[in-house]
């Protein structure tokens, strides 16, 4: 029973935190340090509950991604936007299959990752605060009709967030402000790219670990995958309207407070 609490726990985390500029990878290691679980046992865990979240993302866009795929064939405009995204992809694909292994083999380590999170967390809180408020007057107002060379400039913006901590939206969003593009735009491409980018990654890291898992686990894992989805999605569904009314700048604080409080933590510890 306990495990399926912890599962409830990290699937609400995982849904939560992976599209709102925070990093849900960080909040899931400081959750599963807090809950004193096993590393070994629980990292393939999150691993597999990100493809609830990802589903989340083609359950509110599945109109737009189905029309795009019908549409190659003979529509310019779908063959654009598919090509935006596969573009703004390719950066982040090169880039982690060439260092992210080494990044997760020296900074998650448990001696840094947990200090490293918390540095990225507070550092980063600071930047979204600075640039929100140095961005440009935004010229680019609709994310599925991006020009090619914003699209890729948003994609190397994203390899920024292969690092522990840093937020892969946060990265994508307040890069393309950035550049001049409307947060809003910024943020419906970013979830169009979340699909490759997460995909990929989430396929790649199971392969990896998928010598790990055992038949006790699937139970935890269809339940954490479950509440990741259903939390995702209604994560998804409000976070345009949020960001377009707000900004990031309450992230920034979030991102503030919890970094210095999980670094006032480890020091008292």
């Amino acid at each position: 029973m306990q495990d399926i609490l912890n599962s409830i726990i990290l699937g609400i985390i995982e849904g939560l935190t992976e599209f709102l500029p925070v990093s849900s990878t960080g909040h899931l290691l400081v959750g599963e340090r807090l809950l004193g679980l096993p590393d070994s046992r629980w990292e393939t865990f999150t691993i597999v509950i990100q493809l609830g979240a990802i589903l989340s993302v083609v359950a509110v866009y599945w109109k737009k991604f189905w029309n795009v795929l019908i549409g190659l064939p003979t529509s310019p405009e779908a063959r654009s936007f598919a090509i935006n995204v596969i573009v703004a992809f390719i950066p982040s694909m090169i880039f982690g299959a060439t260092v992210y292994k080494y990044l997760k083999a020296y900074l998650l380590q448990p001696s840094f990752a947990m200090p490293v999170i918390g540095v990225s967390w507070l550092v980063g809180g600071v930047i979204i605060l600075i640039l929100e408020r140095m961005a440009p007057k935004p010229r680019y107002t609709d994310g599925d009709r991006l020009p090619l060379k914003k699209a890729l400039q948003i994609g190397l913006c994203q390899c920024i967030s292969l690092l522990p901590g840093v937020s892969r939206s946060g990265a994508t969003i307040l890069g393309g402000e950035m550049l001049g593009v409307d947060r809003k735009a910024g943020a419906a491409f970013t979830f169009y790219l979340a699909v490759p980018t997460m995909l990929g990654a989430t396929v790649y890291d199971l392969y990896k670990e998928w010598n790990t898992l055992s038949s006790n686990d699937t139970t935890n894992i269809a339940v954490g995958f479950v509440v990741s989805f259903v939390v995702a999605y209604i994560v998804v569904k409000g976070f345009i309207a949020f960001v377009g009314k707000y900004g990031l700048k309450p992230f920034g604080w979030y991102r503030i407070a919890t970094g210095a409080a999980l670094l006032a933590w480890l020091y008292v510890k």
